[in-house]
């Protein structure tokens, strides 16, 4: 199984919510069943069903968690990166913008673009990936394709 890329930030996230779906929503999932089970014909039982679902939903969540876990790396952000890596926060401005715009490079497991987090699986990601301060960089995204310039790196 391949290693998942991780922050601390994000490794610990992880860890709670399955630690709570372990501890909490196991529990109260159990009493949903035994509940709706009390209730109705068990074939005609709409919230029986219902629970079913939502617990095969966090069983496979909880297993996902696992595996993601098992396999995680933290990254630890680079001390003044010369190339652009895992845990880096880059700023960069696209061609013919006079905005710049600030990312943090992560895993696939913990990328969330709007809080400015992007994998380094993704086009953009990707394209950055390993190149320095002052690079143009040409992005091959599905919209087609743009450059960046990378203003800096931390």
């Amino acid at each position: 199984m391949p290693n998942t890329f991780l922050t601390k930030e994000g490794y610990d996230k992880l860890q709670e919510e399955l630690d709570y779906l372990r501890s909490t929503r196991r529990t109260e999932i159990a009493e949903r069943l035994r509940e709706a089970a009390f209730g109705e014909e068990l074939v005609e039982n709409a919230e029986y069903e219902a629970a079913k679902n939502e617990q095969a939903f966090i069983e496979g969540r909880i297993k996902d968690l696992e595996g993601l876990l098992s396999t995680a790396r933290i990254i630890e952000s680079p001390p003044k990166a010369e190339v652009v890596q895992l845990g880096a926060k880059v700023l960069i401005q696209e061609s013919g913008s006079k905005e710049s715009e600030q990312y943090f490079i992560v895993g696939p497991a913990e990328a969330h673009p709007i809080e400015g987090k992007i994998s380094n699986e993704s086009p953009l990601g990707k394209a950055l990936m390993n190149h320095k301060v002052g690079d143009q960089v040409e992005v091959q995204a599905p919209d087609g394709s743009f450059k960046v310039k990378i203003l800096e790196i931390a």
